[in-house]
């Protein structure tokens, strides 16, 4: 793997996030709009980048969520990560809203979390076209690691983290908290 080059893309994907977030259809209020500077973010670190295999369960369970405005929401407990943190064994429950569905959702809390990053918990989403390879392996990458739409809104609605996917580590990676200092 070419770090610089990947380096490189998790750079220009975040410019373009905050490019997106100066636009017209971003979550962030109008007034927030006229001075923002860009969304903060740790810097990309190889160290929150795996290749791991899912554990796929046999026996899929639907996991009710609650969201931010107090919404049960399902879904289905699709797979789990293993992987090791500073030397912390850790693991991660991926969901899907349908069986269907190409993408798995991750929820996650770490030890950042209200701290320097959303105190709700960060997402990742892993779309089988661009965080799967070849081999079937899954690409995890907390580097790409953001906050939903609820940390920057009251307007939206997000799911909560599930206390199963709250890690007793630091991942010091991805999107930092939204300060709404912009205003």
């Amino acid at each position: 793997m070419d770090i610089e080059k990947w380096k490189n893309v998790i750079e220009m994907a975040r410019r373009q996030k905050d490019a997106f977030f100066g636009s017209y259809q971003s979550p962030i209020s109008f007034d927030e709009k006229e001075n923002f500077k860009g969304l903060h973010y740790y810097p990309p670190d190889i160290k929150y980048r795996f290749e791991l295999e899912l554990g796929e369960y046999t026996e899929k369970d639907t996991l009710k969520i609650k969201d931010t405005k107090g919404n049960i929401r399902d879904f289905i407990r699709f797979g789990e990560f293993r992987f090791n943190i500073d030397e912390t064994n850790c693991k991660l429950q991926a969901y899907k809203s349908e069986l269907q569905e190409e993408r798995l959702f991750i929820p996650f809390k770490d030890s950042t979390t209200g701290k320097e990053t959303y105190p709700a918990g960060r997402y990742l989403d892993m779309e089988s076209g661009s965080y799967q390879l070849p081999d079937g392996r899954w690409i995890l990458d907390f580097n790409t690691a953001y906050n939903p739409w609820c940390a920057y809104s009251e307007n939206y609605s997000c799911p909560l983290t599930p206390a199963e996917n709250i890690l007793d580590v630091e991942v010091c990676a991805g999107e930092k908290n939204y300060p709404h200092e912009n205003k």
